[in-house]
């Protein structure tokens, strides 16, 4: 996969903070070396928060995210600083962007305490060093959380990438799939072709995970849930595992013996993400649910709903079925994700292919805090369809 295709939730999220005409949008386009974003003496001319996919040596793959004005005022000032604060959830690194002939204000150290609170690794810029005086210069240099730069004639852009790059901790290689198979292993993957399903091409985890089995030198097989009886027949090899859309499950279960073991790829994305223990152990409050409870179920994308749509329309048939209760569902998609959660019974995402592992723990610690249940689509679908168990068998009792 090639550096520019790398899906944005698997980039390091590198947002750019401060008060309003800071110089934080001439400085993400000096760092891009683009016109990214609007630079203007008009204080506020940041009204959204604005995101560029690039490559960011020696790191690699980054979202670098410019935001509005911390310090923004009026009614719409406040609706910018909600976007900006959301931001913060999924921010890997901050770069706090300080008016050097100003110096550090309330606002700074308000967003610096924010960051450690967060544990979010970042960097204190001076901008304008140019316009500075040497003595206030001499005296940051000493700092070595802090870097002065120059937007305007691009004085210390390099170092300020370098930098960027130094303190973002990308942690061990994470993999969906690879590190449960062997090279050579037959892995037969079902990818439902129904109105939910895109048109032309297949599903991010889908196109993730066959990326993930090839770089394993497995044999990847790829079928419709009505083509797995006859796929097995044809094969001269068992299947080292099968993987499917978890609306599938009842389905495909009913196809294969029960000693191939049998996972979804909403689970293996719960994994990758960092959120599958939590998921499998909360996954038994729909247990206990009863009439009139309400139920949150959460997308990390945005798509056009179909009348079969697995989250507002099957999902919430499988638990009245297998609960027999009467259920109140509610439901968010995209950015959106309610910070009050208390009176939700329990909390069902999706696996989270378009979140990146940081949004996603941030919104399982939401729920978690308010002692609100967070499991995922994939678990829950199991469960209600008997196969809990088996669809993590294929982690070696890890889970189970």
């Amino acid at each position: 996969m090639s550096l520019n295709s790398t899906p944005s939730a698997n980039r390091i999220h590198i947002g750019f903070f401060g008060r309003r005409n800071a110089g934080k949008s001439s400085v993400v386009n000096a760092v891009t070396g683009q016109e990214l974003s609007v630079v203007s003496d008009v204080m506020g001319t940041t009204t959204d928060p604005v995101s560029k996919a690039m490559e960011l040596l020696p790191m690699g793959p980054v979202l670098i995210i410019d935001t509005p004005g911390y310090d923004d005022e009026g009614a719409l000032g406040e609706l910018r600083v909600k976007k900006t604060k959301e931001i913060l959830h999924k921010t890997d690194v901050a770069v706090l962007v300080v008016d050097g002939t100003v110096g550090l204000t309330p606002v700074d150290e308000e967003l610096i305490k924010i960051f450690k609170q967060k544990d979010i690794s970042y960097i204190t810029v001076y901008n304008k060093c140019d316009l500075m005086s040497v003595s206030e210069m001499i005296r940051l240099s000493q700092d070595d959380s802090a870097i002065l730069v120059s937007a305007t004639d691009k004085k210390n852009i390099d170092q300020l990438k370098e930098k960027i790059a130094l303190i973002a901790d990308k942690g061990p290689e994470k993999h969906l799939i690879r590190d449960l198979v062997d090279k050579g292993d037959v892995v037969i993957l079902v990818t439902p072709i129904d109105e939910a399903a895109p048109k032309g091409r297949l599903i991010l985890p889908q196109q993730q995970t066959i990326r993930d089995l090839l770089e394993a030198d497995a044999v990847t097989v790829v079928v419709k849930e009505t083509e797995v009886s006859d796929t097995l027949k044809l094969l001269n090899k068992r299947p080292r595992m099968i993987i499917t859309d978890s609306q599938a499950f009842k389905v495909v279960a009913q196809q294969i013996p029960a000693d191939i073991p049998l996972t979804s790829f909403s689970i293996l994305m719960a994994r990758y993400k960092g959120f599958l223990d939590n998921a499998v152990k909360s996954a038994v409050a729909i247990d206990n649910l009863k009439d009139g409870d309400r139920i949150l179920i959460s997308e990390g994308c945005t798509h056009h709903r179909q009348c079969g749509d697995i989250g507002t329309v099957k999902l919430p048939a499988w638990l009245e079925a297998y609960t027999g209760k009467k259920l109140q569902f509610e439901f968010t998609s995209g950015g959106t994700f309610p910070e009050e959660l208390s009176d939700y019974k329990v909390v069902i995402h999706c696996g989270g292919c378009t979140l990146n592992e940081r949004e996603l723990k941030y919104r399982m610690k939401t729920a978690l805090e308010q002692g609100v249940p967070f499991t995922n689509y994939g678990t829950v679908i199991a469960q209600t369809q008997g196969i809990f168990v088996r669809s993590l068998e294929v982690f070696a009792g890890k889970y189970v």
